[in-house]
């Protein structure tokens, strides 16, 4: 059975609290398993959240600050050991190939698995299967970032009412889909476009085109919001943004379910993000993220 969910590792900005954990987050995709920012910690979440090394085929990272890379040795040495039998692919800014290299061997263990680096140089698309494009689009912050974007190809779905007009039933129904046509019946005419779903991981930015383009159209959006409205200045400042503007961009987009994570350790009633995020005019599902929860990935459209 495929699984599309969104799996909350940790959601501390800088560092981590009694009650958040460094960054860490897992995109479950039917048979993919993507971690996005391993921060400190993660390896330990990934136990408390059900997630084995096993699950993971990529690992995304936006930026080698700390708390979005620093679990990246742990990680990488428990996929080692579990003796992953698949290749990983790592994409990581490619400004940053000396800081993953020190994560990837910054201890002594033996490796027994493949990962492979395919470090990002620029906007565009990083990889393509049968069930996704993922691509990358750059961030505004102190040290170069990237955002993740992952689109499913757009689809077909049959209509019934329009098969019986045309007397297509049983087997000839597949064949219909196979082949593209049946007696002169096109898939066109008994069907209409679905829509492909839409991710995006948004991480440590101030606003940017890169924001915009990777929220577009999407059906679950995660995204920093490391201050509140009030701190602007800070969040200017720092390469961030605030709750206010993480909403705006996702109202903005049409973003179906917003998810904010990333808070600074300055702000104890998480509640404020979400009050935020209403008055910035977000109307869509909203979720202010906590640490081991499961989000699933909306239904089509």
């Amino acid at each position: 059975m495929s699984i599309r969910e969104f799996v909350v590792l940790g959601t501390a900005s800088q560092v981590p609290t009694r009650l958040r954990n460094h960054n860490g987050y897992l995109l479950r995709w039917d048979s993919e398993g993507i971690l996005f920012d391993p921060g400190e910690g993660t390896q330990r979440q990934m136990l408390l959240a059900g997630v084995a090394a096993h699950d993971l085929t990529r690992i995304c990272v936006t930026h080698f600050h700390g708390d979005h890379s620093l679990g990246l040795a742990g990680v990488i040495q428990r996929i080692n050991l579990d003796r992953v039998p698949h290749p990983i692919a790592a994409h990581y800014p490619a400004s940053g190939q000396h800081f993953f290299e020190r994560l990837r061997y910054s201890t002594a263990y033996r490796e027994t698995a493949v990962i492979t680096e395919e470090p990002v140089a620029a906007d565009g698309v990083l990889a393509t299967t049968e069930g996704f494009t993922l691509s990358a689009a750059k961030l505004s912050h102190p040290v170069e970032s990237y955002g993740y974007r992952l689109v499913e190809p757009d689809g077909r779905r049959l209509i019934p009412a329009r098969l019986a007009a045309h007397g297509i039933t049983g087997p000839d129904v597949g064949r219909l889909q196979r082949d593209g046509v049946l007696d002169g019946v096109t898939l066109d005419e008994v069907s209409e476009v679905r829509t492909g779903q839409r991710f995006a991981f948004i991480m440590d930015t101030r606003l940017c085109d890169g924001v915009h383009a990777l929220a577009e159209g999407c059906d679950l959006l995660v995204i920093e919001s490391t201050f509140l409205d009030e701190d602007e200045h800070l969040a200017r400042d720092h390469g961030h943004l605030t709750a206010g503007q993480a909403a705006q961009v996702a109202a903005e987009a049409g973003v179906r379910h917003l998810v904010l994570t990333h808070f600074s350790q300055r702000y104890t009633d998480p509640s404020l993000f979400g009050r935020q995020a209403r008055e910035a005019g977000f109307e869509g599902e909203l979720t202010v993220a906590e640490d081991l929860m499961r989000i699933p990935v909306p239904k089509r459209r």
